[in-house]
């Protein structure tokens, strides 16, 4: 892929939105997020709705922000397409992107594995409760996981870093801005997985802008839903195993 911004020239570029535009997102996502931990769930619905609603909440919320910017970033005459940006002339550049996703998910994993070593994460109820139970809760998870890959690069990566670009004047400043915003909008995991979540988001930041394309940061999902999944069935593993010798 030849990388290429077509909303700006420039490495700061200009808003995509209105400020208010960008005040009022984030206070839609770190209020679903604040109300999903204190609910103890996915939503703020929490558990009690069952995993399989709990996936279709996510869909339409997610969706629902990602109509709120294109409605924001028309107002400047910019697209989604503008956004997401890049563009494929010849058949290499999607095996390039490929394989720079590729490399992205060893290096990222690895990152992560090591940052886990200090950190020691443990997946809450939360998160356990992610994993699907029988065929309709797996293809709504899977759903749910593809619309994460899609709409949360777009919100974060080429949303709100563009803004927080735009109006810090710098680049460090749009990644680093946009990684705590990424973050927070994920308090339902617990403060441990945020750090690692900031850590992921700033990696996938500089890949956006080193990149000028989402392309290849939408495989970022798999990171983090293949780290909860292998936690979550170890900490179940560990809880079996409790079970039997209290019986």
């Amino acid at each position: 892929m030849a990388p290429n911004s077509t909303i700006d020239g420039s490495a700061c570029g200009r808003p995509v939105a209105p400020a208010w535009h960008t005040v009022i997102t984030l206070l839609v996502l770190f209020g679903f997020s604040f109300a999903s931990a204190q609910a103890g769930g996915l939503t703020p619905f929490g558990p009690k709705i069952g995993r399989a609603f709990g996936y279709i909440v996510v869909i339409i919320f997610e969706w629902a922000v990602v109509a709120f910017i294109w409605f924001g970033a028309t107002k400047r005459g910019i697209r989604i397409a503008d956004l997401v940006s890049g563009s494929w002339a010849h058949p290499i550049d999607i095996v390039r992107d490929i394989a720079i996703a590729v490399a992205f998910l060893v290096v990222a994993g690895a990152v992560l594995s090591a940052l886990d070593y200090f950190v020691k994460t443990a997946p809450n109820q939360a998160i356990r409760n992610l994993l699907p139970h029988g065929p309709i809760e797996t293809v709504l998870f899977l759903a749910s996981s593809l619309t994460a890959g899609f709409c949360e690069e777009l919100i974060y990566r080429g949303y709100l870093q563009r803004q927080f670009t735009a109006m810090t004047r710098t680049v460090a400043g749009g990644i680093v801005l946009q990684a705590i915003a990424f973050a927070l909008s994920h308090g339902y995991q617990g403060c441990r997985f945020i750090v690692l979540i900031a850590v992921l988001a700033t990696m996938l930041g500089l890949l956006a802008h080193w990149r000028r394309s989402l392309a290849p940061g939408h495989d970022r999902a798999r990171v983090t839903r293949r780290s909860h999944r292998n936690r979550s069935r170890s900490c179940a593993a560990v809880s079996r195993g409790t079970s039997v010798i209290r019986f």
